[in-house]
């Protein structure tokens, strides 16, 4: 671990957060009683692989990523059509685009802006899709886009980039051909990069020269890159991804964590806003069997070792529209986080089927 701490330096000064009493963000609270995206059975869109048109958000919209852009909060969801079988990642995954002036009503494209089409990357998204998207802006004001490739066999987390949250390239694996090609095969997903607070906008932040990503499932780990493109996992002394975040018995994530919304470079460390998974026997009394809960760490400012940690869930499933859907069991997933007027919006999905949104109070600037 030192000497994983010494390679990953000392990180520079950045910009101030809004006064908080803590490290963590919020609270947050609900500011409707409904989902904010729900499907929508009438939209349809011809397939470029299919050739036909098909019902791409029948049956399910949920799992968003957040980006603020022209005074707008511009959400990418998670859309899900009609077909395969009636199971849980067995329908096709597009990602539709919606906006807002108040962050709770939306207005969505009638198509969806990225999906898997007759590309570089369609065998590794077709039938499955594009999933469980992530999104930051760069510096230089491009959008990158870390997103679940699942093609119904493996599953990896790709990488795209925008200038306009309409057109897009795709890069494919973020770990492709890393260390002649180590991670080639690995089964990986949620990736959240990190980000900082400058001037009332989220860009990617870059520490000790390089770009920063929190990702997994399962255990949560850390990457490297000097782009945003190239990705390289962060190792242990055993040449294996370095485990910086595990599972507690007994709490939210006692089944697992997982990466929520890009993390958030502040002065106290990295605040890592993360779904936990309830373990079936050996997770928290409070939540259900199997219930996703969205909670927080703080990462210190070595990026990988842990300096605080929630107890309890700062999300948990409670609405009716949150424990309803194909994901009974209950689900407040967390994948984007923005900051506008002055408040933190906080964007989940929803028992796998809507989109929900949590807002904190007014943060001084």
């Amino acid at each position: 671990m030192r000497g994983v701490l010494l390679a990953l330096g000392l990180i520079a000064c950045t910009a101030t957060l809004p006064a908080q009493q803590s490290w963590q963000l919020g609270p947050f609270t609900r500011p409707t009683d409904a989902p904010v995206i729900t499907p929508d059975p009438a939209s349809i869109f011809t397939d470029p692989v299919l050739h036909k048109p098909v019902h791409w958000e029948a049956l399910h919209t949920f799992n968003p990523a957040a980006i603020v852009r022209d005074n707008r909060i511009y959400v990418l969801y998670r859309a899900e059509d009609d077909s395969g079988t009636m199971q849980i990642g067995m329908h096709t995954s597009r990602l539709g685009l919606a906006s807002s002036t108040d962050g709770i009503h939306f207005t969505r494209l009638p198509q969806p802006v990225f999906y898997p089409a007759a590309d570089s990357q369609q065998a590794r998204e077709w039938p499955g899709g594009v999933e469980d998207p992530r999104i930051v802006e760069s510096p230089d004001h491009t959008y990158v886009l870390t997103y679940t490739q699942w093609n119904r066999k493996t599953y990896s987390i790709g990488i795209a980039t925008s200038r306009d949250l309409l057109h897009w390239q795709k890069h494919g694996p973020a770990f492709l051909h890393d260390r002649n090609g180590k991670y080639d095969h690995l089964q990986y997903k949620s990736g959240g990069i990190v980000t900082q607070l400058v001037q009332g906008r989220l860009l990617a932040a870059r520490i000790h020269d390089r770009y920063w990503m929190y990702w997994g499932e399962g255990a949560i780990h850390l990457a490297k890159s000097e782009d945003l493109i190239h990705w390289s996992p962060v190792e242990d002394s055993t040449n294996a991804p370095l485990e910086v975040l595990h599972r507690r018995e007994g709490h939210f994530d006692s089944g697992f964590p997982e990466v929520g919304p890009p993390p958030l470079l502040t002065e106290s460390g990295v605040v890592m806003l993360y779904n936990g998974k309830n373990d079936a026997e050996h997770g928290d009394p409070a939540l259900g069997a199997n219930a996703y809960a969205a909670g927080q760490v703080l990462f210190s400012k070595e990026l990988a070792v842990i300096a605080d940690r929630d107890s309890d869930p700062t999300l948990r499933p409670e609405q009716p529209f949150e424990k309803t859907g194909q994901y009974a069991a209950g689900t407040t997933f967390a994948e984007g986080l923005v900051y506008f007027h002055n408040r933190w919006f906080l964007y989940y999905g929803c028992a796998d089927s809507a989109v929900g949104v949590a807002v904190s109070a007014e943060q001084p600037r």
